[in-house]
């Protein structure tokens, strides 16, 4: 049996025009994370979503961490889903994306005024049945998920019938990190237990920054190990857990 860890990137920009970027406490989150990590089994492949948030992740990751070179594949697949279509096609003043932001900032409370409208605007895109408005809707988005997951088992899959065959067990497939973002692993949890579309929205409500999600799989099993684990940034201390 293998595992797959599915790692939310550290604290991004959150009510800034350029959300696709680390805090400094994230960066400093993921290499909390990647000194969490020397204490487990080396990994044997890390995979990382394309949007720039990820790879700074995985980046910080490995300096925490400070082990040999492992094997690194970019997969789009594993992307978040866009959030500034998701508010343009919520309220027509977020297509001023820069301005909307700027506004909001200078509220009394603006993270909060800021997730209220996003919570609303990702509540439309799941539950009004109005898929056609979106670059892509949110069946379409599960369905990338999906399948860039079952990308991956495939192929450790497929590697590990050839190295059985081949009577050599020395590089069987081990620990698999994916460093992602809290939609996509909500959206493949819910895949994987059945969950409806509401269970999800909360699923993704809850996951904190650098949290971390095991995923077990063999031939004939896939399963969710535990989800939103983020106890290496509750033994740095409190200050440390974030959600956005």
């Amino acid at each position: 049996m293998a595992a797959i860890y599915l790692i939310r990137h550290g604290q991004a920009s959150f009510g800034s025009t350029d959300y696709d970027q680390l805090s400094d406490k994230g960066n400093q989150q993921a290499k909390i994370l990647g000194q969490y990590w020397r204490a487990r089994a080396l990994p044997s492949k890390f995979y990382c979503g394309d949007l720039l948030r990820h790879g700074q992740t995985l980046t910080a990751f490995v300096k925490g961490y400070q082990g040999e070179p492992i094997p690194m594949v970019i997969h789009s697949g594993f992307n978040e889903f866009d959030h500034v279509d998701i508010l343009k096609k919520y309220n027509d003043q977020w297509n001023n994306f820069a301005e909307m932001s700027e506004e909001i900032s200078q509220r009394k409370e603006p993270n909060k005024t800021l997730q209220k409208e996003f919570s609303k605007a990702l509540d439309r895109w799941v539950t009004a049945d109005k898929d056609h408005e979106y670059n892509e809707s949110w069946p379409q988005f599960k369905t990338r998920c999906i399948r860039a997951l079952r990308n991956i088992i495939e192929q450790e899959l497929a590697k590990k019938r050839v190295i059985t065959t081949g009577g050599n067990n020395i590089n069987k497939s081990k620990d698999i990190l994916v460093f992602t973002s809290g939609g996509t692993i909500s959206a493949i949890v819910q895949h994987i237990l059945q969950l409806n579309d509401r269970q999800t929205l909360a699923l993704n409500q809850q996951a904190r920054n650098t949290s971390v999600t095991k995923l077990l799989f063999s031939e004939n099993m896939l399963s969710v190990d535990y989800f939103n684990n983020y106890s290496h940034l509750e033994q740095a201390g409190d200050d440390w857990v974030t959600f956005r």
